[in-house]
């Protein structure tokens, strides 16, 4: 018996839009994650892009649960010594909101070059309004 892989062209991408109004950051990133590898599809193969498309609007009126929105830190290293910087997620949502929801969802992907691409596949804004209409998105629940 033989297993049957799907090609490049009989993969099917569709487009989903999530809005993350009043969203809990883990929860909406997980959805979007699975959504952005295809495990959602029964064409899911681990080694293959078989994922769709993600828009994701309002990441600046997300959610974070406890005291995360004073105590999570989001950490970059220039590479140089003393080159640690540290922004704390309510500094993040105020300045760059799109980033938080981005960082979110690639560290829920794997972390090769097959990540690299499905993160291609997020589009992230911080309002309401996003230029992917032409592309007829589903809307889906958050949660």
């Amino acid at each position: 018996m033989n297993t049957v892989f799907p090609s490049g062209n009989e993969i099917a991408r569709k487009w989903y839009i999530l809005d993350a109004e009043n969203a809990v950051l883990g929860r909406l990133a997980t959805k979007a994650a699975t959504l952005l590898m295809g495990k959602h599809k029964p064409t899911y193969t681990p080694f293959l892009d078989t994922g769709d498309h993600v828009v994701v609007i309002n990441a600046k009126k997300v959610k974070l649960t406890g005291r995360k929105e004073e105590q999570k830190l989001y950490r970059t290293h220039s590479g140089y010594p003393g080159g640690l910087k540290e922004v704390q997620a309510r500094k993040m949502r105020s300045t760059r909101p799109e980033r938080m929801l981005e960082l979110a969802i690639a560290g829920m992907l794997p972390k090769s070059k097959l990540g690299k691409h499905m993160v291609k596949k997020l589009k992230v804004y911080s309002g309401d309004r996003h230029p992917h209409q032409a592309q007829k998105p589903e809307a889906l629940p958050a949660s």
